[in-house]
Order: C-alpha cells, then structure tokens, then sequence
C-alpha cells in the first residue's frame, strides 16, 4: 500500500537501546580513566609506534554462553551456542571444494535452506567497534555486550595515532567483556590503514599472541601473512582470510573459484563480501552459503548495500558462520549494516534457522518501511517459525523467478509494483483483479502465487467507522453511499479506494497529476477524471469525501500537500493514506476547515491485519497490532 513509503525509522524504534548503550560509552569510558591496566599501557606514550611487546596471553578463559530460552516446538531448533574459544586449526580442504561445474550447477532460481541433517551451530553476532581512540572503542565493545553480540571487531585501521603496542594490550586485556575479531584493513581493501605491509602484519601477529580470537586478513596478501608468521600463529586464534568486492556480485562459477582460492591458503573461515546491484545477487552468496554448510566449511557470505540488506539477516537460514550488526545507526563498518539492536529485536535472529519461513515487504523504496516491526512481533506473538524482511526490489519478475524456494512463503507489495504484481501472478482474487493491483502475494505449496488485495478493504473501512464515529448514519447502509467521493492518485492505492468506494454505492472522481492516468482509472470505474489544478476549483457540492493515496506530504516533505487550505472547505471527511508524519499537513488543515479527518494510520494497520492472516491463516492478534503501530513505530 501507499503507506508503506511512509516509512518509520527504525532509529524511533528501538531509540531507548541507542541511548542505554551511548550511556554505557560513557560511563564506561569515564571509569577507563582510572583503570591501571589503561594507565599502565598509556603511561609512556612516546613510545616507538611499532615496538613489539611480547605479553604471555595466560591461561585461556572460554566464555560461558547462558542457556537459551525455550522455543516453541513449532520453531526451528538451534544447537547449543558455540564455545567463543576458538578450536584447533582445521585442516585445509581441497582447493577444489566448488568445481567449476558444481558452480553451474546451482541454479539461481531454487534457492534452499541446508539439508535438515546438516547440524548448524548458531551464526554469531559481530559488532564492529569503528571508534577514533582505544578507549572509547573498549567501552563500544562493552556497549555491544550489553545489546548481547557474540563478538567485536576491533577496526585498527580506524584509531588515530594508531601504536600497536601501547594499544593493543590494553584492548585485549582479560577479563575482557566479548572474544575480539582483530581487523586492520588496508585502505585498498575499502579500510583506512595506508601504510605498507609489515608493520600492519606485526600488529595483527601481536594481537594473535595478546589472545585475539579472530584475525582477519585479506587474500591479496593472506600468503604472505601467513609465510610472515612462519608457524607461530596460536591454535587459539581462527584465521579469516577475506574478500571484499565493492562494485558487484560475480557469477556461482566466480565465487566457487574464489572460495577455492581462499581455502587453498589454509584460511580458518572463509569471509566473502560482494556488493548487489540487484536483488537477485543475494541468491548466489545463499547457494554458497549452503554448499559450504554441506561440506562443513566455515563461511561469512554477505552482501552489502540496501539491496543485499537481506543477506545480513538470512545468514543464520543458510547456514553463515557469523554477521555484522552496528552499536547503532552511524556506527556501520559496512553499507546498509543493519544494528545489532534491530537483528535481535525487529528480526528476532536467534531464533532463525534452515525451516524458518521468510516473508516481506517488495517494493523500491522500501529501507525504512515499518512492516517488518509489526509482521515480526506478530509472527513472534504466535509462535510462528518467521521472520519479515524488506526486499528492495527493481524487476518483480526476476525476483519471483529467483526466489522461487517454498521458503519464501509470502510477500507483500507496495510502490511501483502493486500493479505488475496482477501479472506476475499465477492466480488473483477477483476483487484483485477488478482492481488492477495486488498487495499481498502468498505461494502456494505448488509453487504458484496468489495476489491478493488488502489496501481497499483496510482503507474503506477506516473511512466509514471514522464517518459513523462522528457523523449521523443509517446503520444499515454504508457513510459512503451516495456521496461524492475524490480519489487523488491514480496508482495502486487510489485504484483500490476507487474500487471500494464505487462497491460501497459512492460517486467516485479521479483526480492525478497526469491527466491521462486519471482518465484512465476514470473510465475503468466510470468517473470523471481531472488534473490537481482543476481540483483546486472543483466544488459542485457540500460534504465531499478526499482521500489522498499519493506520497505528497510524507516525511521528509512534511510541508507539501496536494490541495490547498482554501479548497479542503468543501470537504466534510478527508483521509490521507500518507501517515509519516502522522498528522500531515492535509488532515491538520483539513481538521481546521471542520472536516472529520481519517489517518493513514487506521488503513495501515487493517491491510496489514488482512496480509497477516493470509500469510499465517490465522485472526490477526488486532491489538497487539495497534499497540506496536502506535508505540513501536
């Protein structure tokens, strides 16, 4: 529906975790001050930058993981979290792990979870810690433990006035709050650290030897990392050896060839990070992310920027070793890296797993859509094994096509693609279909999609219980009856009102910006069509419904509206689909002429309610629904 370009931050929803972990930074920062461990390495800081300090790193401690809650017995169950000490080094496999013909054979329209005989152990959660000094980074790493991440990555490459040992022991110093992944990342590989590469090896083998857990290390120059080491890295320390593509997505045959490549150097755990350019990209680090599961090899496959968004979040499905979450919004080490808060809380990650089905919002934009807050508590409410995520979308066609596992169960549908939706579907409601736009799609264990059509019964029905609300009405007939009904908009949204509205007896107008699109709806309904400048002048009589189901007035452009103060006087009952900010200029001035105004807010939960129960086929727990709507978002 059109609402959903309203598009909430999450930042709103999750602004009181925020502030206690900026809180937790100062406080813990402040107590830094008069730590001995941080005056003791900071008490001589002209020492040389790159003098080695070969502290014993004592006994290992192994964090212990508290026991997991419950989970339903409709959830997928997760094996026992893994130990943070790291195991003995694994021995290499073969350089030929993904053959050439294995990569073609994957094909990108299947995508599917690991084999449920395939144990997975839990994908860890890692927090980047991207500060300017040492100090502020600890208490970011102590920040992260306290939203309950797994592990940190201390960014080296981002400390100013960056001296190995004088720092580094005072970032690894024990007892330490989360196990450290250690990363100085060459500004060649898209990190910060320009200088050359031994003195950059020297400081990553003194963390190994401080009790790093993790170290990465980039395959341009993993081998001579590793000769540079000449066998003294320690069994307790898991070598990363990692790739980072920033312009595209390679083809199945290009990243098996690469996985190969990393593993032939005796990596640890493979690390592979692409960037989308489309959707459909994300399908291919899955299938990678499945063949290694399969053969027991430790992988991080993510995808960056908006598109790849859902490759952060359905790594626990294909089985990632771990994902990335920022302390908070500003803090991403990565394009579009969701925070640690919203993978634990909106996407409720830990409980993610092979048979977790996947549902969520299509459509472009879609980043700050609050769908996958509401869908998610709910889902979470009925102990159902889910989980809603944002799919930015550019061809719906090929994102069908590709994502066409029974796994990805159900979807929903906003701007622009509500009306190739009808197409792209193997079967559509009537009412849908009379209507020319789809908002909700369910596939069926055949494998066909069904459309559906929520946005006219949720925006109608608000209309005419905030008309009975208010106004006079024969109970046995509906408020709109009769009356002059103008649709601004000529899309989706305003097709399904049009439709509504005409169902329930009114005298509907069309009013768009492009004239022949109003015509166009016009004609398909059997009513006038006119451009907003002539509905500027357009008042044959009193007591007219408005409903506006364009984008004008959302948040950012919170001044706009599409009719003026002066021409809302003829209007008895406005609604605006719009409902960031919640009370648009439109219904503020509407409500100042003395009309009863409707927000967009009421259609937005009823759509949602309709999708809700046809993607679960249960009631929609209504109240909770509203709740999360109007405190949550």
């Amino acid at each position: 529906m059109v609402g959903d370009l309203q598009e909430l931050s999450y930042q709103e929803s999750f602004h009181g975790a925020f502030s206690a972990a900026n809180a937790a930074v100062r406080l813990i920062t402040q107590r830094m001050e008069s730590s001995p461990a941080w005056n003791t390495a900071y008490s001589n800081r002209d020492a040389p930058r790159h003098t080695r300090i070969h502290q014993p790193a004592g006994p290992r401690e192994t964090k212990q993981v508290p026991p997991q809650p419950p989970v339903p017995a409709n959830q997928v169950s997760t094996s026992s979290a893994p130990s943070h000490q790291p195991p003995g080094r694994r021995r290499p496999r073969p350089a030929h792990l993904l053959t050439t013909t294995m990569a073609a054979a994957m094909s990108v329209s299947a995508v599917v979870p690991p084999a449920a005989a395939v144990a997975l152990a839990r994908t860890l959660l890692c927090v980047p810690a991207t500060a300017r000094a040492p100090r502020e980074m600890a208490a970011e790493v102590a920040a992260a433990a306290a939203l309950g991440a797994d592990l940190a990555e201390l960014r080296l490459d981002r400390l100013a006035g960056f001296a190995p040992s004088r720092d580094l022991p005072a970032l690894l110093a024990k007892p330490r709050t989360l196990p450290a992944l250690v990363t100085y990342r060459p500004t060649w590989e898209g990190g910060e650290y320009e200088g050359e590469d031994e003195p950059r090896f020297e400081a990553l083998q003194l963390a190994m030897e401080l009790g790093a857990e993790y170290v990465d290390i980039e395959l341009k120059v993993a081998d001579k990392f590793i000769k540079f080491m000449s066998g003294k890295k320690p069994e307790t320390c898991k070598l990363i050896v990692s790739s980072h593509n920033y312009e595209n997505t390679p083809s199945a045959e290009e990243l098996g060839k690469l996985l190969a490549q990393i593993q032939a150097t005796g990596a640890d755990i493979v690390k592979i990070a692409t960037t989308a350019t489309e959707i459909v990209d994300v399908s291919r680090m899955f299938q990678i992310l499945v063949h290694c599961q399969e053969k027991q090899v430790p992988i991080i496959g993510l995808v960056m920027n908006d598109r790849g968004f859902i490759s952060r979040v359905l790594c626990p499905k294909f089985g990632g070793y771990l994902t990335f979450g920022s302390l908070e919004k500003g803090k991403e080490s990565a394009p579009a890296q969701p925070t640690v808060a919203d993978l634990i809380n909106v996407y409720n990650i830990r409980q993610i797993g092979p048979d977790t089905k996947v549902f969520g919002i299509i459509g472009k934009p879609v980043g700050h859509s609050k769908s996958p807050i509401l869908h998610n508590e709910a889902f979470r409410s009925v102990g159902l094994n889910a989980v809603y995520v944002p799919f930015l979308v550019d061809d719906l066609a090929k994102f069908l096509h590709t994502y066409s596992s029974p796994d990805f169960a159900g979807f929903s549908c906003t701007i622009p693609h509500k009306e190739d939706a009808v197409r792209c579907c193997d079967e559509v409601d009537p009412i849908a279909r009379d209507i020319g736009a789809v908002n909700t799609i369910i596939r069926k264990p055949n494998g066909n999609l069904v459309g559906y059509n929520t946005d006219y019964v949720g925006a109608i029905s608000a209309i005419e219980d905030g008309i009975r609300a208010t106004q006079s009405t024969r109970s046995t007939t509906s408020p709109l009856a009769g009356r002059l009904f103008v649709v601004i908009g000529a899309g989706g949204a305003g097709k399904a009102l049009a439709y509504g509205a005409k169902e329930k007896g009114a005298r509907v107008v069309i009013a768009n910006r492009t004239f022949a699109r109003a015509q166009e709806l016009g004609n398909l309904i059997g009513g006038p069509a006119l451009t907003l400048a002539e509905l500027e002048n357009y008042h044959p009589e009193e007591g007219m419904i408005l409903a506006n189901t364009t984008a004008i007035g959302m948040h950012p452009n919170t001044n706009d509206t599409p009719l003026s103060k002066q021409a809302l006087k003829s209007y008895a009952v406005v609604f605006d689909a719009v409902y960031t900010p919640k009370e648009t200029r439109l219904l503020r001035e509407a409500a100042e002429c003395g009309a009863t105004v409707v927000s967009g807010l009421e259609m937005f939960i009823r759509q949602a309610e309709g999708q809700f129960e046809h993607f679960t086929g249960m009631p929609a727990p209504d109240s909770l629904m509203r709740d999360i709507v109007l405190t949550k978002t």
